[in-house]
């Protein structure tokens, strides 16, 4: 006993004060339902004894993963049985019904099954589902674990005895493991009903010989495969009789066949189900008709004793007085083969793919050469759409003799979207074309004639022209135009101009009024270089194959023209002598637009190079007015994409990563600044390529105005005219002469 004053206080240092639920209503019933539930602040009450909440493991001992996680799928299966008394039965008394025990380590929940048997008339399967079992009273309020399990050892499972006798290899070396000292399997007593049962049926089997016919072997390896073949029956012979055409289908599981009539719309004849149920068809058709019980499936031969129960008799094995019918095989079904059904003569004139790879497979047929049995059908005639009338468009007129609901035109979709614009890339090819004219004030006028790719439509426009009489401006209306000499009432669609029939040096007509194309821009020549298979003008290829067709002296004489026109042997002239010289040589069998062609291919373009500095002011300067300055972080990004710091990374992937950052550069100029710090290879060293941007740390002096983007634009080389280059003529005439020295 402490001293008065000095008793410890057991609520000091207490934080919970809660109290549990010990009364409840049930079904409006007052009942106590607080055995399990702990006093004031979790505290058990005195002489209260909690349930473990877990199987064994207690949370907190072993490994840190949770038991769902350490033992997820993993069961221990016990082998066990256990007696069933049977009442008011002579045949037996008790019954004994085996089954397996499952435990989910898990959870320690326990699921008991047995398994079915035919033919047992006893509810099997799930015993008990899966939960976790409480013990035997009186220790009902814990549950069975792990250590509850052995072998040749009983469980009680509500009021239920199982006795195990053996378990898998898995729960045996688990429980071993655990150190649970296993005993040794028990056996499983024998059911008395069912060794009686056994005994019943071996004493049914037939002590004799008898023959024994397996079909179900052929119907599980052949079910649902089908060969079909296509057929003619000639019942022309007949009365009112005609050709028939015949489907017939040949059953594998079973090698029975059904044959169906192809019955076409408006032949005059009722669409029956089937021209022969299916069933064996026998060869010799119709057979001869048998006596009653003639056709059977054994034959007795001596019977002794009385007839029924007590009577013996024997069969007869080799079947001597049997009568055997010859039906309809696989193997007799082949192309051009005549069968008899039921005395109608049917042709096997073809079959379908399965039917000829079975064929191909089992027999090594190789040859299905079909039988023709019919004609083939006439051709159609062409329907011809009746005249235009004037009125809309062709295409729309056509439209409208199509069907009962006229319907607009389909226009080419794909080819407008990949031919519209997009971006710088215009689709429009614009030429430079002159009024053919016996009045001396139209031929001088121009016209810009613009081709718009996207859907074969043309425009014609008009420049002012000072002092000239005329207004200028739009000339022609964009449309498709039809090319001249064409009928105007007809069937078949007019022709219209595309875009290989426009080129420099063509003589178009546009609604009876003729022009001379004389020049085009530099995108309409870059466009047809770049498609030259659908432009033979701009195909290099195509015009070099032309001027190797100039005979040997011809060629000779060329080359003496090249060597007076350039005394000191340079190998160039300017663009305008040699045009002379091939539009002479040519004799007027190659257009202006072809020569250009050759011009441009072969002549020497200067390069001119901008500055690094002037670059690098250029890119700083518009840098500094964006307010860029994540250069950092695209260091770090260079530096990650340069998996084996090389200081190098491709052109595109450089691209790319200015891109993700949004780098506030034209697109022109960036590839200005990339390409100075090109290796040769096609890859950029970035350390070179950030410094050179970064206004932060490596500024560069700038003294421009306030516009650098014109600025740049300004200094970019933009091509030259044609008449303003010079053109390697010797290296035309090596590819010419080359070509011929070989003939």
């Amino acid at each position: 006993m402490s001293l008065p004053g000095y008793s410890p206080n057991k609520n000091l240092g207490k934080e919970k004060f809660h109290k549990s639920q010990h009364f409840d209503f049930s079904n409006g019933v007052r009942l106590a339902v607080g055995e399990e539930k702990p006093g004031i602040g979790g505290e058990p009450l005195p002489g209260q004894k909690i349930r473990p909440k877990y199987s064994m493991f207690p949370q907190g001992e072993g490994s840190d993963t949770p038991s769902w996680v350490a033992f997820d799928k993993q069961v221990l299966c016990f082998e066990a049985h256990f007696k069933e008394p049977v009442h008011e039965s002579r045949v037996e008394q008790l019954r004994i019904r085996k089954c397996k025990i499952y435990f989910f380590l898990e959870d320690g929940t326990i699921q008991v099954v047995e398994p079915e048997k035919q033919n047992s008339g006893i509810p099997q399967g799930t015993l008990i589902r899966r939960h976790r079992i409480p013990l035997p009273p009186p220790h009902d309020e814990f549950h069975y674990e792990v250590q509850h399990f052995n072998i040749n050892q009983e469980v009680v499972f509500y009021s239920r005895t199982f006795r195990i006798t053996d378990c898998d290899l898995f729960t045996k070396k688990f429980l071993t493991k655990l150190g649970i000292r296993l005993n040794l399997p028990a056996p499983t007593p024998e059911d008395p009903y069912n060794s009686l049962r056994r005994q019943m049926e071996e004493s049914m089997s037939p002590l004799r010989p008898y023959e024994r016919s397996d079909t179900l072997r052929q119907f599980l390896d052949h079910d649902r495969r089908v060969l079909r073949f296509f057929c003619h029956w000639d019942d022309s012979e007949t009365m009112f009789g005609d050709s028939r055409e015949l489907v017939l289908h040949y059953f594998l599981a079973d090698d029975t066949i059904e044959i169906r009539e192809v019955t076409y719309p408006n032949s005059g004849r009722d669409a029956v189900p089937k021209f022969l149920h299916r069933r064996k068809l026998p060869k010799r058709a119709p057979p001869p008709t048998r006596q009653p019980g003639e056709i059977t499936d054994r034959t007795v031969l001596n019977v002794f004793g009385p007839m029924g129960h007590g009577g013996r008799y024997i069969l007869d094995n080799l079947k001597t007085g049997a009568v055997h019918e010859e039906f309809y095989k696989d193997c007799d079904l082949t192309i051009g083969a005549v069968i008899n059904v039921w005395g109608r003569k049917v042709v096997v004139c073809d079959c379908d793919g399965f039917t000829k790879e079975y064929y191909r497979t089992k027999y090594g047929v190789e040859d299905f050469t079909p039988v023709t049995y019919k004609a083939s059908p006439a051709p159609k005639p062409q329907k011809e759409p009746p005249p235009y009338n004037g009125f809309g468009s062709e295409e729309d007129s056509l439209c409208s003799c199509a069907g009962l609901l006229p319907k607009p035109p389909q226009k080419d979709f794909k080819k407008l979207m990949e031919k519209d614009r997009q971006g710088l890339e215009s689709n429009i090819l614009r030429f430079v074309g002159r009024m053919v004219s016996d009045n001396p004030i139209d031929s001088e006028r121009k016209f810009i004639i613009s081709f718009y790719l996207s859907d074969d439509t043309i425009s014609i426009f008009e420049p002012p022209q000072r002092n000239s009489g005329m207004i200028g401006g739009k000339f022609l209306e964009r449309g498709r135009i039809k090319k001249p000499g064409q009928e105007l009432f007809k069937s078949q669609c007019s022709e219209y101009f595309k875009a290989e029939d426009l080129y420099v040096g063509a003589r178009v007509c546009f609604n009876n009024q003729e022009f001379q194309l004389v020049d085009a821009d530099e995108y309409v020549f870059s466009y047809m270089e770049q498609h030259a298979e659908e432009f033979p003008k701009g195909n290099i290829g195509t015009i070099i194959s032309k001027l190797r067709s100039i005979t040997e002296p011809k060629m000779k004489e060329i080359k003496q023209s090249f060597m007076m026109i350039d005394p000191e042997n340079t190998g160039e002239i300017a663009y305008e002598p040699f045009r002379n010289l091939l539009m002479d040589m040519a004799g007027g069998g190659m257009s202006e637009h072809e020569i250009m062609t050759i011009g441009r291919h072969y002549c020497i373009q200067e390069q001119t190079e901008i500055d690094l500095g002037f670059l690098k002011a250029l890119a700083q300067e518009l840098l500094r007015k964006k307010h860029f300055e994540s250069f950092p972080d695209m260091t770090n990004a260079f530096m990650h994409a340069d998996e084996k710091r090389t200081g190098l990374l491709p052109v595109w992937e450089s691209r790319t990563i200015c891109k993700a950052f949004k780098l506030p550069l034209p697109d022109d100029l960036l590839k200005a600044i990339l390409e100075k710090f090109e290796n040769g290879k096609e890859e950029v060293e970035y350390n070179g390529f950030l410094s050179a941007i970064n206004w932060r740390d490596s500024p560069v002096p700038t003294a421009l105005p306030e516009t650098p983007i014109k600025l740049f634009s300004a200094v970019q080389v933009k091509p030259k005219p044609l008449s303003q280059l010079t053109v390697s003529y010797k290296a035309l005439v090596e590819e010419l002469c080359g070509h011929t020295e070989e003939k």
